[in-house]
Order: structure tokens, then C-alpha cells, then sequence
């Protein structure tokens, strides 16, 4: 069971709305603490929903030159800068020599859409010379994915991939089947994401998705309390250093997790509602429990995907009892989206890394807002307040936008 080749996460890096690096972020989801406030990035004065989980205090000249800061778009830039903590915290060399056995997976959901629409205001407004030269490749879904490629001097394979929300987990998915396929020792995988622009935030909020609680913002993501409307929209970038057993004992890295399976599915069913019984969330949850070769009743921790929707939180809900059995009814759960908001592209990673600290550090961060428990929501959600709890299995969940389910495993590594 699990991958021909193991692998293992050995670095970890972050930008998100509770901070510039995965430790802050993480000292902040162990504490309870929200990350989301009103907009600040455009004048929302007259939309409907003016709130949102923003990355605060980035300069991207601290992870890129001016120059190329110019030709990127913000989702590439806190790519970059993730990237780079992640390398360093793996203390990971990337020399010429050994450039070629480094990959790079940097998913994104809606890439430069932001971007996008201003370039489509400057057209609007004056004309075809308005609009940069850079316009195009700065905004393109695979720049993330290059702009780390060129920052770090990775020759290895370098791809980039759109499953809405389950981006993020599926990027280090599928990292760890291109080491399974010899052909990566080391590859930089995760999820970004900023597209906090008016357009964004009107399709949203004309769909119906969002939370409006405008007048609360730190208590408007509330997923599985009976009282949720919606999600908070959020920002950032998350990136994992997933590489080979071997790879990484031979340098003595220190490591976090092995990856130990998943799974991906989808529902065939709506361009943006989950199937409703979860049925084949449920199916990602236990094929990726039969491919890291573990049954329910191991397994400590499930890292929600949990977007304080009706239907989501609902369905999710299902899958878990569908696919655990009576095993749901003692394994803890909790969704980090409680306090960044939903940060799309790069969701599903942060979930893999709060699995991966949980593994290190014993504990849980709790889902917070949850105070008046959806009886259709019926699980152990951690509610509030951290847990301390000893995890040596770990799931992530992630289901997006089209019905695309990805679920991964993480394991302690014993040695």
C-alpha cells in the first residue's frame, strides 16, 4: 500500500491572513484567533459583503527583485515567497548540479483574475495601449508555478493545475506520485491564491455564497454551527518540500509526515453545489484510507475542508459517517476556515501542513464560531478551543467548485 517510493514532507511555508509564515499562522490557528476583517484592498463600500481574510504586511521585493515584481501577479508573488520559507525550513540546497531532480506543483483556483479584470478597465477606459506587455504572462494560472521555477533555479519538472478549492491538496498529491515515478527527488507543491478584487467578490456574492456578516467579521466564518451563511473569501499561498524517503535521509532532513495516500473524485453533479449525500467525497475519504493502507478507526485527526456553506458543511458531514462508519463518532475534526476564511487554490495545502504540525506538536487547532452545534452537523468539530492530542494519522479534506474531491494522508514517520 501507499507510493513505490515514500515520501515525506520536510518543509513547510506560509502567508496567509494570520500571518507572514507557517509558524505564525500556526500559533494563530492554535489560538483561536481570526485572521478577517473588512476589506482593505479596494473601496467594498457598496457591495453587499465587505469583509474577507487578507494577507497583511506583504512586500513581494522581499521575496522577488523589482523587476520581476513588475511582470507578476500577486498570486505569484506570495507563491514565491512561500516557496522560499519552505526551502529554507527544509534547509534544501538547490544547486546546478542537482537542479534537475527538483520539481515544482503550484496549484491556483482562479490564478489572476484580479489582475485580469484591471487589465480589462484599463482597455475599457483607455484603450488598447493601456494595457501592459506583461499583461498576459503575469496573469496566465501556470506563473505561479514558473515564477517559483525562476526565484529558486529549478530545472525539474514544473507544472501547474486548476481543481478549485482541492488545488492545494491535490499539488502535493501529485508531487508525491512524481517521485513515485523517479522523476523528482524534491518538489516544492502547494496552493495559491489572490484575487480579493470588486469583480470577485460581486460574482461571489451574487451566487449567494458568502457570509454577510459585515458587522462581524472575525465571527462570520462559522462552519457547522447551525447559524452559518456563507464563507469569507480569503487570500495566500502555502507551500510543502515533498520529497523522497531516501532523499531526505541521505541529507538528514528533518521531517514532519510521510504522505501516505489519497484520492481523487468527482461528483458529476453541479458547477458549484456537492453532491448531496456526499457520495463521492465519502469515495476520495475511503480510497485514500485503502491506499495508505489504513483503516478508520486509525486515524486521530481530519482536517475539514469545512466552508461554513449549508450544503458543504452538511454533506461533508455525511461523507465523513458514510466512509468512517462508527469511527466518526471518535475521531476530532476541525476546519482552520473558521479563522483565515476560505483561501481557494491555497486551502487545501494549509490543511496539510495543520495536519503535518499536528503530528508535530501533539495538537489541534479548533473550529471556532461554533456555538450553536448544527444537529445535522454531528461530529467531534473541536469546537472553540485548541485540543492537545496525540496524532499519528491525519487526513485532509478538500472538495471544489465542479465536484472535485481530493483527499490525502498523513502519517508520523518513525524511522
Amino acid at each position: 500500500m501507499g507510493f513505490p517510493i515514500r515520501a515525506v514532507v520536510t518543509g513547510l511555508g506560509a502567508l496567509t491572513p494570520l500571518g507572514l509564515s507557517m509558524e505564525e499562522t500556526w500559533a494563530g490557528l492554535l489560538a483561536g484567533r481570526s485572521g478577517i476583517g473588512p476589506i482593505t484592498r479596494f473601496d467594498a463600500s457598496d457591495l453587499p459583503v465587505r469583509i474577507a481574510g487578507e494577507v497583511k504586511g506583504f512586500d513581494p521585493l522581499a521575496a522577488m527583485p523589482q523587476k520581476q515584481v513588475g511582470r507578476s501577479a500577486r498570486f505569484a508573488q506570495l507563491a514565491v515567497a512561500a516557496a522560499q520559507q519552505a526551502v529554507d525550513d527544509a534547509a534544501l540546497t538547490i544547486d546546478p548540479e542537482h537542479s534537475e531532480r527538483i520539481g515544482v506543483v503550484m496549484n491556483s483556483a482562479v490564478a489572476g483574475m484580479g489582475e485580469t479584470a484591471d487589465g480589462e478597465n484599463a482597455l475599457s477606459s483607455g484603450g488598447w495601449r493601456h494595457v501592459p506587455p506583461t499583461f498576459v504572462p503575469s496573469v496566465i494560472p501556470n506563473m505561479a508555478a514558473s515564477h517559483v521555477s525562476m526565484s529558486l533555479g529549478v530545472h525539474g519538472p514544473v507544472t501547474a493545475g486548476a481543481l478549485a478549492c482541492a488545488s492545494g491538496n491535490a499539488a502535493v498529491l501529485d508531487a508525491a506520485r512524481m517521485i513515485s515515478l523517479g522523476e523528482a527527488d524534491a518538489v516544492i507543491a502547494g496552493g495559491t491564491d489572490a484575487s480579493i478584487s470588486p469583480l470577485m467578490f460581486s460574482g461571489l456574492s451574487m451566487m449567494g455564497a458568502l457570509s454577510r456578516n459585515n458587522d462581524d467579521p472575525q465571527g462570520a466564518s462559522r462552519p457547522f454551527d447551525a447559524e452559518r451563511d456563507g464563507f469569507v473569501y480569503g487570500e495566500g499561498a502555502v507551500a510543502l518540500i515533498v520529497e523522497s524517503l531516501d532523499h531526505a535521509l541521505a541529507r538528514g532532513a528533518h521531517i514532519y509526515a510521510e504522505v501516505a495516500g489519497g484520492a481523487l473524485t468527482s461528483d458529476a453533479f453541479h458547477i458549484a453545489a456537492p453532491q448531496p449525500y456526499g457520495t463521492y467525497a465519502a469515495r476520495a475519504i475511503s480510497l485514500a484510507l485503502e491506499r495508505s493502507g489504513l483503516a478508520p478507526e486509525q486515524v486521530d485527526y481530519i482536517c475539514a475542508h469545512g466552508t461554513s456553506t449549508k450544503a458543504n458543511d452538511r454533506t461533508e458531514t455525511m461523507a465523513i459517517h458514510t466512509s468512517f462508519g462508527k469511527a466518526a463518532d471518535s475521531v476530532a475534526v476541525s476546519s482552520p476556515k473558521s479563522m483565515v476564511g476560505h483561501l481557494i487554490g491555497s486551502a487545501g495545502a494549509l490543511s496539510l501542513a495543520v495536519c503535518a504540525l499536528a503530528i508535530r506538536d501533539g495538537a489541534v487547532p479548533p473550529t471556532i464560531n461554533l456555538h450553536h452545534p448544527d444537529p445535522e452537523c454531528d461530529l467531534d468539530f473541536v469546537p472553540n478551543t485548541r485540543r492537545a492530542l496525540p496524532v499519528r494519522t491525519a487526513l485532509a479534506n478538500a472538495f471544489g467548485f465542479g465536484g472535485q474531491n481530493c483527499v490525502v494522508a498523513l502519517t508520523a514517520y518513525d524511522g
